[in-house]
């Protein structure tokens, strides 16, 4: 059925759909109205049996997903930025145990200095913690991906995790397609856990393991996630096959057959750099774009195969590595090892900045022409950099960067020169 819905709520719906049975979670922009959306549909009797467990910290809802999904539930929950710090631990335990919860990261920047909008530093932080990351280019990827997570995640007994951009996606009002209950009943099996905690059968989980089996246990997380590199095009296959809509997968090209440079990039930003690609194709640019959707487990092999014909290929990222530069691009070079072709990384919208089809369209420019440095910062305002830096070498009590950068840009009074 059509809907125009915001992105939260059709993936509320989406959750819902897929029958959890527990759903715990603490609030935090922008995942909070994907988790009250639920919350109305269990106080309301919508979705049932199920039990929404209000917590008091991120930590917390977490080790709740941790209890209820040993004990046999299915489970869900949601979070974001700084909430997915806090429960980091927790993340890394529920991998640890194999565990198949589904979470929705609303992804958003990671502080100081504190900031609410969009860009992909907190997922990639935890991008070694062992949880599957598929991440939603729009808010139809959003929904589809959340019915398919829980599939994967329970053919495999691991975590998964659901990428959707922060204000852009989940605060977005689009037009989606809501599969009925009978369809995602019929392509989601009712919750049969591979492993469950069981009065009559006690076993303990969570035991201390030492040298002598800890680097097996690490490896087997390792396996499972070389599994979902063959399950996850596999189920999105099936899910193509009864919805009628090619969505998930490892990864999407859009123009590559023929193109001289590929951009690569992950999330809503996708769509907007379509756009720009076909201006440049009207000027007669070869040029495309593969957009990667499952991070983890990184998609080696078909990333190989989309680029290997490119003469030099572009990878834009949300997030970076401080003092070393790229994140995704490090695992993009991994893909081309041996290839002879030009790299570059650009660095864009952190924070939420805007990214502008001309910023894009004068980027590609300059690489399609090879002009571009191997690492660079779209947009950055070059001026106020060098006056911090320029004030850090002129005087010791240069004081706060983000305070004084505010003052340069006008947004705070300052009497600072």
């Amino acid at each position: 059925m059509l809907k125009q819905i915001e992105g939260s709520h059709a993936v509320a719906e989406a959750v819902a759909l897929s029958r959890p049975e527990v759903i715990c979670a603490y609030p935090i922009s922008p995942q909070t109205h994907i988790v009250e959306g639920l919350g109305e549909l269990v106080k309301d009797g919508s979705l049932a049996p199920c039990e929404f467990i209000n917590v008091e910290s991120e930590f917390a809802a977490m080790s709740v997903a941790i209890g209820s999904s040993a004990a046999g539930a299915r489970t869900y929950t949601a979070t974001a930025s700084q909430g997915l710090l806090f429960m980091a631990e927790a993340v890394y335990n529920a991998s640890g145990l194999g565990l198949p919860i589904v979470m929705t990261v609303a992804n958003r920047a990671i502080g100081a200095p504190i900031n609410i909008w969009n860009d992909h530093s907190d997922s990639m932080s935890q991008r070694d913690c062992g949880w599957i990351q598929l991440f939603a280019a729009h808010n139809q990827e959003a929904l589809d991906l959340h019915i398919q997570a829980f599939k994967l995640a329970e053919e495999l007994s691991m975590p998964v995790m659901v990428c959707m951009d922060g204000f852009i996606l989940t605060h977005a009002y689009e037009r989606v397609d809501m599969p009925s209950q009978a369809d995602v009943d019929a392509f989601l099996p009712p919750y049969e856990p591979r492993q469950v905690l069981d009065p009559a059968d006690p076993v303990s989980i969570g035991a201390m393991v030492g040298p002598e089996a800890f680097m097996e246990v690490r490896y087997l997380a390792h396996a499972k996630q070389t599994m979902a590199l063959e399950r996850i095009p596999q189920i999105a296959a099936e899910f193509a096959e009864r919805f009628g809509r090619n969505t998930g997968g490892l990864v999407r090209s859009y123009r590559c057959e023929d193109a001289e440079t590929i951009v690569v990039a992950l999330g809503s930003v996708i769509g907007t750099i379509k756009d720009t690609v076909d201006e440049m194709r009207d000027a007669g640019v070869k040029i495309g774009v593969l957009g990667i959707h499952s991070f983890r487990p990184f998609p080696l092999a078909a990333v190989r195969a989309a680029l290997q014909g490119a003469k030099r290929v572009v990878v834009l990222e949300k997030s970076f590595s401080v003092g070393l530069g790229g994140v995704v691009s490090t695992d993009v070079r991994l893909a081309l090892s041996g290839l002879d072709m030009q790299g570059y990384t650009v660095v864009a919208g952190l924070g939420g900045r805007a990214i502008t089809k001309a910023s894009l369209a004068r980027t590609f420019a300059e690489a399609v022409a090879d002009k571009l440095p191997p690492l660079s910062f779209m947009d950055l305002d070059w001026g106020i950099v060098n006056r911090q830096l320029q004030r850090e070498a002129s005087m010791r009590r240069s004081g706060p960067i983000a305070e004084n950068l505010l003052r340069d840009v006008g947004t705070i009074a300052s009497k600072v020169s």
